[in-house]
């Protein structure tokens, strides 16, 4: 009987933490469908137009594409600098390993507040001060320690016996990396691009202190936006982008597992 309560009660939580995170998501949608420029709820009835009006916001496209240009970017020279920093550490062979792997991972332990103050402190103090490429570095700062510990864990389980057994085949180490060990990490390259992907998009805390009038990342911009004229507009863009992370997730289920990229299974 105390074993069939403690179930009950595991079950009972379980589900009242998915109500806890799932419902805001979901008042968000139905209110993104409001036929009053108000956040009506309940719904009295269903609009589509504010989704129509996502295009026409002051500022919206610049912002995208700089948010799109700023998290590509960043994931894409974390892949490749977190890739070989993982390979190093996974070898053995680099002294304070240890040391190096928790200095990687080091910003995820730090609140995004603190994080945004030291790097505009930081940059400012050896005058580098461009917004764009600041925005880049710090989003640098954000996105390598997802990669560095995606690879990490996922070289830990790779056969380097592999890349010498290409080498006495003729392939060059360059060329038994490229044609062995990335085919064989490709579940870990994909679920580090997607983790560093978004966690550069949807970042507002550290890019807040970066930022200028001109070069505003789209969290940055849906901020103004509320301060500015709050309607059903910004519900509907955070619905979009709502979906366009389910469907992220389910394509990477399908390719991948979410077993796998929860790191619950080989």
């Amino acid at each position: 009987m105390m074993i069939r309560a403690a179930i009950v009660v595991c079950w009972v939580m379980a589900i009242g933490l998915a109500l806890f995170l799932i419902v805001p998501l979901l008042v968000i949608a139905g209110a993104s469908f409001s036929p009053t420029p108000v956040f009506d709820l309940p719904l009295t009835g269903a609009s589509t137009r504010w989704y129509g009006r996502i295009g026409r916001l002051d500022g919206f496209w610049p912002s995208l594409l700089l948010s799109l240009q700023i998290a590509l970017l960043s994931t894409a020279i974390s892949l490749v600098c977190g890739t070989l920093a993982a390979i190093a550490i996974a070898r053995g062979k680099l002294p304070g390993a240890g040391i190096f792997a928790t200095a990687l991972v080091s910003p995820l332990m730090m609140p995004g507040l603190v994080l945004g103050i030291a790097l505009l402190q930081g940059f400012r103090a050896v005058g580098f001060t461009a917004p764009w490429a600041t925005l880049l570095v710090a989003h640098l700062v954000i996105t390598l320690p997802y990669v560095a510990r995606t690879m990490i864990a996922g070289l830990a389980r790779f056969d380097f016996t592999l890349i010498e057994a290409a080498r006495t085949l003729g392939c060059t180490y360059a060329g038994s990396v490229l044609r062995v060990m990335v085919p064989a990490l490709a579940p870990s390259f994909l679920i580090a691009g997607i983790f560093s992907f978004l966690a550069s998009f949807d970042n507002y805390p550290v890019s807040i202190f970066l930022a200028d009038v001109r070069t505003k990342t789209l969290p940055i911009r849906m901020l103004q936006y509320i301060e500015e004229a709050p309607d059903p507009t910004l519900a509907a863009l955070s619905t979009l982008i709502l979906a366009g992370t389910v469907i992220l997730l389910f394509v990477s289920d399908r390719v991948v597992g979410l077993h796998r990229m929860a790191g619950t299974s080989d």
